[in-house]
């Protein structure tokens, strides 16, 4: 139950940071002055919300850890244990984790209009710090730091196409109003993007998985079935964005929505894939790769 608890949180750490940075990237980055502010104010309740659950998820993980190192649940509460955590090589990482979780639910709250290109920075801070931890840090020395920047790249890829989902949605939407060509302008910025974002979460991926498993496989064990599957749906999550690219966009119409509410939908199927991917990684923190 300790275990599934941890890995729960890990899930609803991980999305919430993604929200944050999608979010926050459309608002800050990819969209246009003319549709900023607009965005801003959309997403302003879900930053709000995602900032406070990844505090309080990033504070929950270090004493839920504790229970981990300790006897179990008895030692989730124990302030002691906590400082035993802190003062391993995750709590060191951690702490840092929460003083930039913390500022970023600040930064959410008190000034949410201007806040966009901040929450931006603080989530890349988060994801390089998750780098930091679990088995992107079972080396040490110069290879350790290869590999943790790999990792980084990584999860960075993986925010920048998966945490942007949902907006693009929002955009979708946008374009069958008045706001079509600013709406468009931003979709078109992130498909340009988002081939970088795709090829980035899938060579380092491959990259990570030769530094943790090396060139033997295990194909029979539990670790290597669940890698397997997490492949096949960043597989299906690919063909979803290339057939959403080069099928669905060259043919929409503004006289017909028939293909931008497919595309839609295949958005949100890609979505849903990309919890299932999350899951099986909030998972894989509690497993070792054999």
């Amino acid at each position: 139950m300790l275990a599934f608890s941890y890995v729960a949180l890990c899930f609803v750490h991980f999305a919430a940071l993604m929200l944050i940075f999608g979010n926050a990237f459309y608002s800050a980055w990819l969209a246009p002055f003319s549709l900023q502010r607009l965005m801003t104010r959309r997403f302003q309740r879900q930053q709000k919300i995602a900032a406070l659950v990844s505090l309080l998820t990033a504070l929950l993980m270090l004493a839920v850890q504790g229970g981990q190192m300790g006897d179990g649940w008895r030692d989730v509460v124990q302030p002691e244990i906590w400082q035993a955590v802190a003062s391993t090589r995750f709590g060191g990482v951690w702490l840092w984790q929460i003083v930039l979780a913390l500022l970023t639910a600040c930064a959410a709250w008190i000034a949410p209009a201007k806040s966009a290109r901040l929450l931006l920075l603080l989530a890349i801070g988060q994801f390089i710090l998750l780098a930091g931890v679990g088995h992107a840090a079972m080396r040490d020395g110069v290879p350790g730091v290869l590999q943790r920047v790999n990792h980084a790249i990584h999860l960075l890829s993986a925010a920048t196409w998966v945490g942007a989902l949902l907006p693009l949605v929002f955009c979708m939407r946008l374009a069958k109003g008045r706001w079509r060509v600013p709406a468009i302008y931003t979709m078109m910025r992130f498909s340009r993007i988002g081939h970088y974002a795709v090829a980035g979460v899938i060579l380092t991926g491959v990259v990570n998985m030769l530094l943790i498993l090396g060139l033997n496989w295990p194909w029979r064990t539990e670790y290597g079935q669940l890698l397997l599957l997490k492949c096949a749906l960043v597989a299906m999550m690919v063909v979803i964005a290339l057939l959403n690219r080069y099928l669905l966009v060259p043919r929409f119409r503004p006289e017909s929505g028939r293909e931008q509410q497919f595309f839609i939908w295949m958005t949100q199927a890609e979505v849903v894939l990309g919890a299932l991917v999350l899951a099986i990684v909030s998972l894989f923190a509690t497993w070792e790769p054999f």
